[in-house]
């Protein structure tokens, strides 16, 4: 039989938390996901340092691609079968995109990228269409199937409706991860009517459409994704993890970069340092090799790295305060100067973060991250953007929120012997009682 169309002899099933059964019939994906590329993403976590904050977060991106592959299977074979608008050859290619949305993630996923300058979608299409187990299983459906894998994933395929059903302002990887977070962090915030949003999703030509009928479910998840970003994923806590790895790396890679000589070497870093990184070095990385090394470097004779991977392995994290550099940059200029003055770097130990986040736009031609909107089928048939049905999504529609907090080691601050006077100042700077 054509592999394309080959079914395991008896169904394979993952026991899971968030949707109790994750099925598996056809041979593509069981054999996908025994790739050694997709094995990886069992140790890389979904939400990267969030587990110092909130202790069950340690769910893996191999949970979540599973859960995303389970939303577009049921959406496939439940909802859309045989419906005039869907074509039956996209369910496979759907399925395949799905489970593969996620391979290209790094070890601690977006502060690794920012200090290396990666981009995992760049990673996600290598892993897809260069020489790995994940290219030769997809090789077997056909030629050109990888490419047009890769092409849903990058959002460049000529099929908009696979596309949006990945990647939009409703999408089954939201629908997984908002709801897989909330468990394992144990928050509530993340839960919604997921059962009638997929009861009212519909097929069309470029896109997936709710059902007018299910504005209020529809409603009730963009607020579920509102509250997890500044509850969850925005966490201040979270923050100063991401800041304190991030400087850890930072240094590491300074370090190499001017010949120090680490008592551990940083083997699988080189080629990070180097800024010539090889598919098969990235794939070689997880979070236990980034933690064996920071485990490692708490012994080495730099003070700072020594400092920071102290911090980070044992969660001795940097304090913050809030912080707006449109009104206070000269108070972080002033600091900076304090700290020097008391011999603590502020490239390392006084750093403003900051996050942002855009819950529901609509749709806004030319801009740089063009988002399409969630459209609502009306009985009549026509299609109206959400937002102008909806006043709950109507009072946040298009409105950004940012947040900047400035972080620091306290404990470096207290009022001992040395530097009592500068202290005290920075101290009555920062308001710290």
């Amino acid at each position: 039989m054509e592999y394309a169309k080959q079914k395991l002899d008896e169904e394979k099933v993952f026991k899971d938390p968030v949707h109790r059964y994750i099925h598996v019939r056809d041979r593509v994906i069981w054999d996908l996901i025994g790739t050694r590329e997709f094995q990886r993403l069992r140790r890389i976590k979904q939400l990267g340092t969030t587990y110092l904050t909130f202790h069950g977060a340690e769910h893996s991106r191999f949970n979540h691609s599973l859960g995303v592959y389970e939303v577009i299977r049921r959406i496939v074979d439940d909802v859309f079968v045989g419906r005039p608008e869907w074509k039956q050859e996209f369910r496979l290619l759907s399925l395949c995109a799905a489970l593969l949305h996620d391979i290209g993630h790094g070890p601690f996923s977006h502060s690794f990228e920012k200090v290396f300058s990666l981009d995992h979608e760049q990673f996600t299409q290598r892993m897809i269409l260069e020489n790995t187990e994940v290219n030769s299983v997809l090789r077997r459906v056909d030629e050109q199937f990888p490419k047009r894998v890769a092409e849903i994933i990058e959002k460049t395929s000529e099929n908009k409706l696979v596309v949006s059903l990945i990647s939009s302002q409703i999408d089954a990887d939201r629908m997984d991860y908002l709801q897989r977070d909330a468990y394992f962090t144990g928050v509530s915030y993340g839960h919604f009517d997921m059962e009638r949003i997929l009861r009212v999703m519909r097929p069309r030509e470029d896109q997936v459409v709710i059902k007018q009928s299910g504005m209020h479910a529809v409603e009730d998840y963009i607020m579920s994704r509102y509250q997890m970003y500044w509850q969850v994923y925005f966490h201040p806590v979270t923050r100063s993890a991401e800041v304190v790895l991030t400087k850890i790396l930072h240094r590491a890679k300074w370090l190499y970069q001017n010949d120090y000589a680490f008592e551990q070497r940083p083997t699988h870093f080189f080629s990070l340092f180097q800024e010539d990184i090889k598919l098969e070095d990235y794939i070689q990385l997880d979070e236990a090799i980034i933690l064996y090394y920071f485990q490692m470097w708490q012994n080495e004779k730099d003070d700072i790295l020594r400092d920071l991977s102290n911090r980070f392995m044992n969660r001795n994290l940097f304090k913050y305060v809030e912080y707006d550099p449109a009104k206070e940059y000269k108070k972080a200029m002033e600091l900076e100067k304090l700290f020097y003055q008391i011999g603590i770097d502020p490239e390392y130990y006084l750093i403003v973060d900051s996050s942002s986040d855009l819950p529901y736009d609509f749709y806004r031609p030319g801009e740089e991250e063009e988002r399409l909107p969630i459209h609502l089928l009306t009985p009549s048939g026509e299609l109206q953007e959400l937002s102008r049905k909806s006043h709950i999504v109507s009072g946040i529609s298009g409105k950004r929120r940012t947040d900047h907090k400035l972080y620091f080691p306290q404990d470096l601050l207290k009022d001992d012997s040395s530097h009592k006077k500068i202290k005290k100042q920075i101290r009555e700077i920062l308001d710290l009682s």
